[in-house]
């Protein structure tokens, strides 16, 4: 019979995701992580696997709350869809300016350093961003409905567009751009979209 486990597994996900954002796959040693929550590697091979299965179980963990966070923030009413598409890109903006670490997002980190190489990496990379794409594009065609932007620009396109803006935002903060260069590119995405003619 199995003894049961003794330390909460989510408290350690959340151990190795940090280790794994801060220093990216290949620098991070299964060492590292067994240090930083205090167990022994053979509990984590015991319960997580080897390395790339807790890096999996952790990148997709991370995706989830990244999807799921984003679709707080655009799902409701007509009315407010082109309040909430605004708050949601400023929020990017905002988030990416005060991450002052530079650590960027792990969904492109990872994606970045292992999805040439790992299919279950660049798998669920995959589905994250087209999941994100989907909210951005219910959110714009709610936005057309409500008479916020043009009725007949492609919600797809447009969703795709403003997709691109938010992991570029995120990309330029890594790279040291300030508060200020980030707001503008929120507020210039904003104003590029098509309005209605009059």
């Amino acid at each position: 019979m199995a003894r049961p486990r003794k330390f909460d597994e989510q408290q350690v996900l959340d151990t190795a995701r940090e280790q794994f954002w801060a220093g990216g796959y290949a620098a991070t040693r299964m060492e590292d992580i067994a240090a930083a929550t205090g167990l022994g590697k053979g509990s984590l091979y015991g319960a997580f696997g080897g390395k790339q299965d807790l890096f999996h179980r952790v990148f997709d963990d991370y995706c989830s709350a990244i999807v799921d966070a984003t679709a707080q923030q655009l799902r409701g009413d007509d009315k407010n869809a082109y309040a909430r598409l605004s708050a949601h890109i400023h929020a990017v903006a905002a988030a990416t300016a005060a991450d002052t670490a530079q650590r960027g997002c792990l969904l492109a980190k990872g994606t970045a350093e292992l999805a040439e190489h790992d299919k279950t990496v660049a798998e669920r990379a995959r589905t994250a961003v087209e999941a994100l794409r989907t909210l951005l594009e219910h959110d714009i065609t709610a936005c057309q409905r409500n008479g916020d932007l043009d009725a007949d620009a492609d919600p797809g396109q447009l969703a795709a567009l403003v997709l691109a803006v938010l992991r570029g935002i995120e990309a330029l903060g890594k790279a040291g751009a300030d508060e200020e260069t980030l707001t503008d590119i929120a507020r210039t995405a904003l104003a590029v979209l098509p309005r209605p003619a009059n």
